[in-house]
């Protein structure tokens, strides 16, 4: 598919960002309510480490546009958005939050309201954290990517999606989540609990918006290899956990978006990536901007270039049949 840019520009004119009346109903947080929520997990298959407490912390002061972001994480879930139509797509999203806490607007609702306008079903990870005291810390954000495609697959005929068009998509260290995902998918993170788990993790597709990808301390955002892999991690354990050098030809088609002015999260980590999908022959599509720093999500993109990519986004997913 030979995507118009012109075409995409215009389009882009529609979005829900393009005037301040616009803006003012788009961030208007009556909008960024999901319509079911579900525990990854059966009841009391996961223990939660002593005294680690569930928060949700409000960062903006602006009562018409919510930042929330949660902090340690007891309970996995997915957050359900169902369009009225729904077309068959499901898209998984990864917020990000350094892997300390999960963004829940930005990189969450909001995005996922986007899609759900557009007949798309969508299920917001929350994911646990590494660094919060879990046994075997460092794959729990894995092991509930891996539910979590699972887990949809499942759940196919009552949310009306087809198990064979399931996205996955990660924003920062939700990206890196996503790219271990994209490599790990058939790891063997955690034995199985229940029949969702004869099903396949891996997705039929997958995304990184400005994602933490690599642990090589040159390029890594530095608190999210900290809390990963922690303060010193030998080579081998920086290898497995950077999933731009652990690319596998069965991996699924890539969609990267950075930004090259990010201060937070080089853009080396996409760069990386982006070849070593191209080296191993995976399909990558990537779309690099000059500005946007580092978590423009949807509302911190209005008035630059960036401002398009979910219609780059959900133009890439019709191209591979998603939508």
């Amino acid at each position: 598919m030979t995507l118009d840019r012109r075409a995409l520009l215009s389009a882009s004119l529609a979005l829900p960002f393009a005037s301040a009346a616009a803006k003012e109903a788009w961030t208007r947080p009556a909008g960024l309510t999901p319509d079911a929520s579900v525990a990854l997990w059966p009841g009391g298959h996961i223990k939660p480490p002593p005294g680690l407490v569930e928060q949700v912390v409000q960062r903006s002061d602006d009562p018409d546009a919510s930042d929330r972001m949660l902090q340690g994480i007891t309970r996995p879930r997915l957050d359900i958005f169902r369009p009225a139509k729904p077309n068959g797509a499901a898209v998984i999203l990864a917020p990000g939050g350094g892997y300390r806490y999960v963004v829940v607007d930005k990189e969450g609702y909001e995005l996922a309201r986007w899609l759900k306008d557009r007949g798309i079903t969508v299920y917001v990870l929350f994911y646990r954290l590494p660094g919060d005291g879990w046994i075997d810390g460092a794959d729990v954000p894995l092991s509930d990517a891996q539910r979590a495609m699972r887990l949809v697959r499942s759940r196919a005929g009552a949310d009306g999606i087809d198990p064979a068009r399931v996205a996955f998509g990660g924003f920062s260290a939700g990206g890196q989540v996503a790219t271990s995902l994209l490599t790990r998918f058939d790891a063997k993170v955690y034995a199985p609990v229940d029949s969702a788990d004869a099903l396949s993790a891996r997705p039929d597709v997958s995304a990184g918006f400005y994602s933490v990808v690599s642990m090589d301390p040159a390029i890594a955002h530095a608190v999210s290899r900290e809390k990963l892999i922690g303060i010193n991690p030998d080579a081998a354990r920086e290898k497995l956990y950077s999933p731009e050098r652990n690319v596998r030809t069965d991996m699924p088609p890539l969609f990267l978006l950075h930004a090259e002015n990010d201060s937070v999260v080089n853009i080396e980590n996409s760069l990386r990536l982006h070849e070593a999908a191209r080296t191993a022959g995976v399909p990558c599509e990537a779309h690099y901007f000059a500005e946007g720093e580092h978590g423009f999500g949807i509302l911190k993109a209005a008035g630059l270039p960036v401002a398009i990519w979910p219609e780059l986004f959900r133009n890439w997913l019709a191209a591979r049949k998603i939508v």
